[in-house]
């Protein structure tokens, strides 16, 4: 429907209209993806699986904005009409393919349906696990969902310990946006054209091919390096690039040299932004929920995220431009101090959850292990001294038989 209002879009009121629902559907499915995600994927490649959600923006940008390169030359309407008509595309793709996806064991076991859990399990584990650890992945997930079986209401997301995490939810995702992301994605062709200096086309094509490539190499090593340094390193670069590209603005007039340096720093910003927020701002989001407000917290994460998107589109054009506040390069200093913000935000605020299960990362909230110190805990070791306490013989004995009875075909 949103495809169809925008490429017969003869007002801007229904143009309005067809973005407004672009975004109900952008919300839609950034409340689920990333979790889904999370879910499903083996604690040791979380980073990198849930931080292909991003990457997956980062190529469709590329897509499109080769599509719009390839159609500027037009002179009637079909120069848009045809970049927004590929809006068909991937939904129907996503609608056509959606029944084939299993269902996330988690969610599955929340409903007592053990039996599909374990089945999907292994259907999402067969040939890259051995049969000995779905069992105890299998059991890790019925020991640590069976303490708390019920959906968490969404109230207790600003109660106890789940303020916590929710804070840091709302955090990433403000800084997320902050960064000043949008000023390169969304103005920087419009504001590389008023500069005069080379093609802004071309301009969006360089930083889209750097956010790509930057993504696929950095997420092949989140899971090995961790959150924490890519975020940080991240921030510092974003600050850096941004805060360079207000300086050569000061001066007025800007000199061709100094425009030239402000569009190689627009240049730098997305390869800072693509090591370390872009694809793990997704990834931190979802592996600091608590396991039974999962939900509710990646919604009210993403919701801020969406609603600071739109904050920052639409304080940009008021910052920038010389009718209005007159910054022009030099809201650089704005965000490039946002981001000092946000390095010192990851360093006290954000855990180290690599290589950690999403029971392994609850386990570590509810214990009260510091933030600083989750990558060095071994919570492996922790949570079976505290099965062995909390259970006593018996009840282990029964959980122990009860999961081997259901790998083994309901089989005694």
């Amino acid at each position: 429907m949103t495809a169809t209002l925008a490429v017969t879009s003869s007002r801007r009121e229904q143009i309005m209209a067809a973005r407004i629902l672009n975004y109900v559907y952008v919300g839609m499915e950034l409340g689920v993806v990333p979790t889904f995600q999370s879910e499903i994927v083996p604690a040791e490649v979380r980073g990198l699986m849930v931080g292909s959600y991003q990457l997956s923006l980062a190529v469709g940008g590329l897509v499109i904005n080769s599509v719009c390169f390839g159609t500027s030359g037009i002179t009637d309407n079909r120069a848009w009409r045809i970049p927004l008509g590929l809006f068909y595309i991937v939904p129907s793709i996503v609608l056509s393919l959606i029944w084939f996806i299993p269902e996330s064991p988690r969610w599955l076991l929340r409903k007592n349906r053990v039996e599909e859990a374990w089945l999907n399990l292994r259907k999402l584990r067969e040939g890259a696990f051995s049969e000995e650890q779905m069992e105890a992945e299998f059991k890790e997930l019925r020991t640590s969902l069976e303490k708390d079986v019920e959906q968490g209401k969404f109230a207790e997301l600003f109660r106890g310990l789940n303020l916590k995490r929710t804070a840091i939810a709302i955090g990433v995702n403000v800084l997320m946006q902050a960064s000043g992301q949008a000023f390169i994605s969304q103005y920087g062709a419009i504001y590389v054209k008023s500069l005069g200096t080379i093609n802004p086309f071309g301009f969006n094509l360089i930083t889209a091919g750097i956010n790509i490539v930057t993504m696929i190499t950095i997420l092949l090593w989140t899971d090995l390096i961790g959150r924490r340094i890519l975020m940080m390193l991240s921030s510092f670069v974003m600050a850096a690039a941004m805060m360079i590209m207000g300086g050569m603005g000061i001066s007025s007039p800007v000199t061709t040299p100094r425009k030239n340096g402000i569009i190689a720093m627009m240049a730098i910003f997305p390869f800072g932004f693509a090591i370390g927020w872009a694809p793990l701002g997704y990834v931190v989001t979802t592996e600091i929920s608590a396991l039974r407000l999962r939900d509710l917290t990646s919604h009210v994460g993403f919701t801020v995220n969406v609603i600071m998107n739109f904050a920052v589109n639409f304080s940009i054009p008021y910052l920038v431009y010389d009718k209005y506040a007159g910054l022009n390069s030099r809201v650089g200093f704005i965000f490039g101090s946002l981001m000092i913000v946000a390095t010192g935000f990851v360093y006290c605020c954000v855990p180290e959850c690599k290589g950690k299960t999403l029971e392994q990362v609850d386990f570590m909230f509810n214990n009260g292990i510091p933030l600083r110190d989750f990558g060095k805990t071994d919570v492996a070791a922790l949570m079976r001294a505290a099965d062995t306490d909390g259970l006593g013989k018996g009840e282990e004995a029964d959980l122990e038989r009860g999961s081997t009875e259901l790998v083994n075909g309901g089989k005694a």
